[in-house]
């Protein structure tokens, strides 16, 4: 065995006993369950700030928010003059997609939308194309 090899094992063995002095002794912390489960109240007092671009990723949004929060970012990119965007809300199980699907066949300045290209996320993130004249007001629909 090399030289290398013998002081990474006792590298490897002293760093070891120094997490495992680290690790808290958990017995010693009373487990206190919550009285009420979570009431999923928004955390923040505040409006948060998002950016708008043509590209809008959900995973950092709460899932019982998502549905106003597409709304919204709709709204946004069309008064901005956005005519092409990336809606990410992961493949998961679908749940995100449907809503997002619903969102958009509900938008009535949405003329199209469909699945990403794989290489811009695929079933994971839906392409949308929204019509510039707002005169019309109807939607095109799903071609997807």
């Amino acid at each position: 065995m090399t030289t290398l090899l013998k002081n990474l094992k006792k590298f490897k063995g002293r760093l070891i006993r120094v997490l495992t002095s680290l690790r808290p002794n958990v017995e010693s912390v009373p487990y206190e369950p919550f009285d009420e489960p979570f009431s999923g109240a928004d955390p923040f007092e505040y409006p948060v700030k998002l950016e708008i671009g043509d590209v809008f990723d959900l995973h950092p949004i709460a899932p019982a928010q998502c549905r106003a929060v597409v709304e919204e970012y709709l709204r946004e990119a069309h008064s901005r003059g956005f005519t092409a965007l990336r809606i990410i809300h992961g493949k998961g199980i679908g749940v995100q997609r449907r809503m997002v699907r619903e969102v958009l066949s509900q938008t009535g300045f949405v003329e199209w939308y469909g699945d990403a290209p794989p290489e811009a996320g695929g079933f994971g993130a839906t392409i949308v194309t929204i019509r510039r004249d707002e005169s019309t007001g109807e939607s095109g629909g799903e071609s997807g």
